[in-house]
């Protein structure tokens, strides 16, 4: 690591509401999470609560599982303690408790890294919360007997039996980093569709497509806009556009000061990008978009992720940078910074992320010949554009995010598959459906998806069921992040050319009502 941190955000480090007493007079007790990147602790200084000091004698490191040390033991012959990043420690203070309310806090520690830091910040003693809890364990939480434990704890508070959430086949273990507090699994129907034929740069071939839905319909909508597609020689898919963004503000006395700032910013890119490039061996800075209003200066930082989604990846990146920033500038004074301003609208659907790509930006095109369009959806290349017109301006009037059909069916249904963050359906279902006649009678058909964001590696992609479907398709693997946009897009168009041509055709609520309804 190479940043300072500055003091704006060594404040982040601390766990605001982690201040509390200790049972029976023990203590107080508090913690600190690494937030910036693997270090060796390697002394501990005092940690002064109001006006009482606690000296190192009287500190204890509290790191989990019944694992404790000294402070005075750090730094004596050499002795460190590691701290991974996102690592939480308690520092456990032999001092008389406090009374509720504020409370000011300093702690003086010292790393490898950084040197000595001093954190300061302000917190409160509360009340003892006596709400019921959900049984966890500190030293194991995915062993049987802790999820057990929950299991019957859900059963008797809600007086119901749970057979089938119970089941499941895998060593819950996996789990850890995707979801706490594991009680077992909602079971979603998976059906194939395809073999879909894929003419991309990265997906070449013929796909099964395996789509995790209960929507009666759907895999067969797909499955037939996949027949259509394959008859007329496939899917030809391209990725355009990569970026994943992390998007800080900083704040000034006025615009001016706001202004000044991004132009030193775009001076300073070559000084920034080793900052930010620092934490990871994957994450590769592009560019930095600089947006001013009123007095704030937005900064969008735009990076490569490999074969993962990279929102952590980036967020910790930009961390890097946004420190040595708050080291460098020496303008007019920054006088708050956040490093999320929901500019980067993260699982939110919006108009820059169109404009500018988040994820993948990916595009699906097809020729459908005029005889096979009218063969098997019983329209006409000219009934499915004139359409697409009509469609356009309900889009417009209507402010969608997509003047398609319905491209977040398709890519939910293999999110859940594939072990994709399903949230980021509200971005990745952005579309740019068009459609002409060619001269010789046929349709072209094109999707442009602007932030589709997928991963290959990292998340819930390798878990079990989730893992056994990118398989399915080929995707597992260092390198295979645009295979997997391709693949996505390409369905996406399936999807569309059949749902387009069902209603166009009238047979929309015909065939929800001989395959969709369960009654």
């Amino acid at each position: 690591m190479v940043f300072t941190p500055s003091p704006m955000l060594l404040k982040l480090l601390y766990n605001r509401g982690s201040l509390h007493n200790l049972p029976d007079g023990q203590g107080v007790a508090f913690s600190i999470k690494n937030r910036l990147d693997t270090v060796h602790l390697t002394g501990v200084g005092h940690v002064a609560i109001g006006g009482v000091v606690v000296p190192p004698e009287h500190i204890q490191l509290d790191l989990g599982g019944g694992e404790r040390r000294l402070a005075t033991s750090l730094g004596a012959a050499g002795q460190a303690l590691e701290l991974a990043v996102g690592q939480v420690v308690s520092f456990v203070l032999d001092t008389a408790s406090l009374p509720e309310g504020m409370h000011q806090l300093g702690v003086r520690f010292s790393t490898d890294a950084f040197g000595e830091l001093h954190v300061e910040v302000e917190d409160a003693i509360v009340s003892q919360d006596s709400r019921v809890r959900i049984p966890r364990s500190e030293d194991d939480d995915y062993a049987d007997a802790a999820i057990q434990a929950r299991q019957q704890f859900a059963e008797q508070f809600t007086q119901q039996e749970f057979k089938h959430l119970k089941q499941y086949s895998f060593d819950a273990h996996q789990l850890q980093g995707n979801c706490e507090s594991f009680v077992g699994v909602a079971q979603v129907p998976v059906g194939l569709a395809g073999p879909l034929t894929v003419n991309g740069e990265h997906a070449q071939g013929d796909f099964l497509i395996p789509l995790a839905t209960t929507e009666g319909t759907l895999v067969a909508s797909y499955n037939r806009g996949i027949q259509v597609l394959n008859l007329c020689g496939g899917v030809k898919c391209t990725v355009i556009g990569d970026a994943m963004q992390r998007a800080p503000v900083f704040v000034f006395d006025d615009a001016r000061g706001a202004r000044d700032f991004g132009r030193w910013v775009a001076d300073s890119l070559e000084q920034i990008r080793p900052e930010a490039e620092s934490t990871s061996r994957v994450a590769k800075l592009q560019y930095i978009d600089t947006y001013l209003s009123n007095k704030f200066a937005y900064l969008r930082f735009n990076f490569s992720t490999g074969d993962a989604a990279g929102q952590n990846m980036v967020g910790r990146a930009t961390f890097a940078a946004c420190s040595w920033i708050l080291e460098h500038y020496k303008g007019a004074p920054i006088r708050h910074f956040y490093l999320e301003s929901n500019f980067a609208t993260d699982k939110k659907a919006s108009q820059i992320n169109v404009m500018r790509t988040r994820g993948k930006r990916v595009v699906a095109e097809a020729v459908v010949k005029r005889d096979v369009l009218q063969q098997r959806m019983r329209v006409t290349p000219e009934q499915l554009a004139y359409h697409g017109q009509v469609s356009n301006v309900g889009a417009f009037l209507s402010g969608a995010n997509n003047n398609g059909a319905h491209s977040a069916n398709g890519i939910t249904a293999l999110f859940i598959a594939t072990g994709q963050d399903v949230a980021n359906v509200s971005e990745s279902s952005a579309g740019v459906l068009y459609s002409e006649v060619t001269k010789e009678g046929d349709l072209y058909i094109n999707i442009t998806i602007p932030s589709l964001i997928v991963a290959t590696h990292g998340g819930g992609t390798g878990l079990a069921t989730q893992n056994e479907c990118l398989r399915m398709l080929g995707c597992v693997g260092r390198g295979t992040i645009y295979k997997f946009a391709e693949i996505v897009a390409g369905v996406v168009l399936a999807g569309e050319l059949s749902l387009g041509a069902a209603i166009s055709s009238s047979d929309w609520v015909s065939s929800h009502e001989q395959y969709g309804r369960n009654r």
